[in-house]
């Protein structure tokens, strides 16, 4: 007779709230309907640091699967939109560009924006590289609009967007989305993990009063302390630190400036750099450092010497190592969060990091039993997207003209992965970007962009000599008529939140013009 087979693996555990913890509940409460049980375990004893409080714009793909109506968290949660991210300093003392979302300039045949530029850009035919993007014109004008699909052809149809949101309210919207889809929180501290004695596997938890809270699935969102997957398990990390310095975070809110600014910013200081996230309430500010290079005592000066308005509490400190864990999934646990690893949030990539590994898990969550075919592809994807973020952050340090300190002298010229060496080769010799895997986070306007505005030299592709020059300037300018045009219609940042967060009737998110004043549509 043939057994019964063992029923599906349904009793999942999350360890740990704060961002990480409540977007695996929302969304496997949300996707996961029939015969689950999802439990979730954080003590309001012990603080979470709040992974980061800006985007980018993949967020609006967890919203949607997760069943987050986008007008009632921002209300929620004090949200604010994100074009991009402006970086000060970075290439030199003085120098700014913005990193902006969605696309950039239109294409001439095969060849991009970037490439036109480049050869205009030798002879001083050529305004700053942001000129040539909608998202990049709108940061710098405090302008917002969604992306219009009436206006096919223009760019206001490429606008891409995030969000900047308290994560403390985030966390706090989705518990209470989880609770109302049958999620249980339990209240308490973890004093011990008991474990198999043959599998090793993690079989309960033993809370501090007593209480054994089992499972089948362990998720370990438990931030840095790594209680399951570090302490529990013994998976070890992996340190990138050589290549990424800083290991000190100061984080501090402070007042809100008048003008409500669509965009993070990102200031390099002598040994670091500062975020600053504008919300509806207040300014997230932190300066992420390396100790060896910094006091404690120092950081913190700079930190508040560079606030836009006065600090409402003290700045809060957190230590981080660069790098990741061996394993993210290793034998019932899975680490999704800071648990897993951590990369500083140059890039906005935290809360992204969480998404990717719940999606992850989703796609290859286990059946009637753990297959290790699905650890190890698990794994396998988490350890690219790790260093594929990696290279991103890093070509930040690389690329640039700063010697200034020994800070920035050792990034300048330290050595730096193959992978992104290769790369950095490729758009020195002639611009070009493909991408190594479907996988990959930051595609080619984010690699141009960014190497652009740090100063990588670089050669357009040959190709574009095929064009005369006065065919190529005169597209140009097209291209930033149109991009400044389209620019001026979208409504200031801050009304088109107060339009939300004080609903009344919305015709549109743009300005209205007089028939035939403004062009939004490119000219051939």
């Amino acid at each position: 007779m043939t057994p019964a087979p063992n029923p599906p693996i349904s009793n999942i555990t999350i360890v740990g709230g704060g961002t990480a913890g409540w977007m695996t509940a929302a969304l496997l409460s949300k996707l996961f309907t029939r015969g689950y049980r999802i439990r979730l375990i954080e003590s309001d004893a012990i603080g979470t640091i709040g992974v980061g409080e800006a985007t980018i714009p993949a967020i609006r793909t967890y919203n949607t699967l997760a069943g987050v109506d986008t007008a009632a968290m921002i209300r929620a949660t004090k949200a604010t939109f994100k074009l991009g991210i402006e970086f000060v300093n970075w290439r030199g003392l003085g120098s700014r560009y913005i990193h902006g979302f969605g696309k950039i300039g239109q294409d001439n045949l095969w060849l991009h924006t970037h490439q036109l530029w480049l050869k205009m850009a030798q002879s001083g035919n050529a305004k700053h590289f942001d000129h040539y993007a909608l998202n990049c014109v709108a940061a710098r004008l405090n302008r917002f609009a969604e992306p219009d699909s009436r206006a096919p052809g223009s760019p206001l149809a490429d606008i891409d967007y995030a969000f900047h949101f308290d994560a403390g309210l985030f966390a706090a919207h989705l518990r209470q989305l989880s609770e109302a889809r049958g999620v249980e929180r339990i209240e308490g501290r973890i004093a011990s993990v008991n474990r198999h004695g043959e599998t090793g596997f993690v079989t309960d938890l033993v809370l501090d009063d007593g209480r054994r809270v089992d499972g089948e699935l362990f998720i370990d969102c438990s931030g840095m302390r790594a209680l399951l997957i570090g302490d529990a398990l013994g998976v070890g990390y992996e340190d990138w630190s050589q290549w990424l310095l800083c290991n000190r975070a100061l984080a501090v809110p402070c007042e809100n400036a008048p003008v409500l600014t669509p965009y993070t910013r990102s200031t390099a200081h002598g040994a670091g750099w500062q975020w600053r996230i504008p919300l509806q309430h207040r300014i997230g500010n932190g300066h992420v450092y390396s100790s060896a290079h910094i006091s404690d005592d120092d950081a913190a000066a700079v930190l508040l010497g560079n606030l836009d308005g006065k600090p409402l509490k003290d700045p809060m400190p957190v230590r981080f190592r660069p790098g990741k864990r061996l394993r993210a999934w290793d034998k019932n646990v899975v680490a999704i969060g800071l648990s897993s690893g951590f990369l500083e949030p140059l890039e906005s990539t935290s809360i992204h990091l969480i998404q990717t590994a719940i999606f992850r898990l989703v796609a290859l969550f286990p059946g009637q039993a753990f297959n290790p075919a699905d650890r190890e592809e698990y794994n396998r994807q988490t350890d690219f997207e790790y260093a594929d973020i990696r290279d991103f952050i890093i070509a930040h340090y690389k690329v640039t003209d700063r010697e200034d300190t020994p800070f920035w002298a050792y990034l300048k010229h330290m050595a730096i992965p193959d992978s992104l060496a290769e790369r950095l080769e490729l758009f020195r010799a002639s611009a070009r970007f493909f991408m190594h895997h479907k996988a990959e986070l930051f595609r080619e306007e984010s690699w141009v962009q960014v190497l652009i505005g740090q100063g990588l030299p670089m050669q357009y592709d040959p190709m574009v000599d095929m064009l005369p020059d006065a065919e190529v300037a005169a597209f140009l300018a097209d291209i930033e008529e149109v991009i400044a045009d389209n620019a001026q219609r979208m409504l200031p940042h801050a009304d088109y939140i107060r339009r939300i967060v004080e609903p009344r009737p919305v015709v549109s998110s743009l300005t209205p013009a007089r028939p035939g004043a403004i062009r939004t549509t490119l000219k051939f």
